[in-house]
């Protein structure tokens, strides 16, 4: 089991590919705060729903000083498909190895169904200005998340 980061903690870094096979890194953003999400797979229903939602409320991030960025275990080619698909806006990233994943306490061990599996952890990272971690939430819902996090953020 990974350990799942606490607020204070340094934010792994990381260079990831994004769905145009262009390498994008959390220090890209120094100076920007950055919510960085993961979530299971792309063009599943839970998934859509929250990348839609985060898409649909990135200029109202944007304007509060946010990036965003999702992080799948998908592979490039198929994060392109999903963003065409559902015209999304937002930065989505591929850690098939789940490295990133991994450092962010977004792997491991989880409930689905009642059974215990492996798998990735719906979670978001807020990270600060300065690479710090300001927020860690874990086992996410995907539908009304984005509503709760630009509420606590107060944006």
């Amino acid at each position: 089991m990974s350990e799942r980061l606490q607020p204070g903690d340094t934010a792994p870094a990381f260079t990831l590919p994004d769905a145009d096979g262009n390498e994008v890194s959390l220090a890209d953003h120094k100076g920007r705060k950055v919510i960085v999400y993961f979530y299971p797979a792309a063009l599943t229903p839970g998934c859509t729903k929250q990348a839609c939602d985060f898409t649909d409320n990135l200029e109202l991030l944007a304007g509060a000083g946010y990036d965003v960025i999702g992080i799948s275990p998908d592979k490039p080619e198929k994060l392109a498909k999903f963003r065409e698909k559902e015209d999304l806006k937002v930065t989505l990233l591929a850690d098939p190895e789940k490295a990133v994943l991994t450092a962010y306490g977004a792997f491991g061990e989880k409930k689905l169904y009642g059974k215990v599996v492996t798998g990735v952890i719906r979670s978001t990272v807020v990270v600060d200005e300065d690479g710090k971690v300001e927020r860690a939430l874990y086992n996410v819902k995907a539908t009304g998340h984005v509503a709760k996090i630009i509420k606590d953020l107060g944006v």
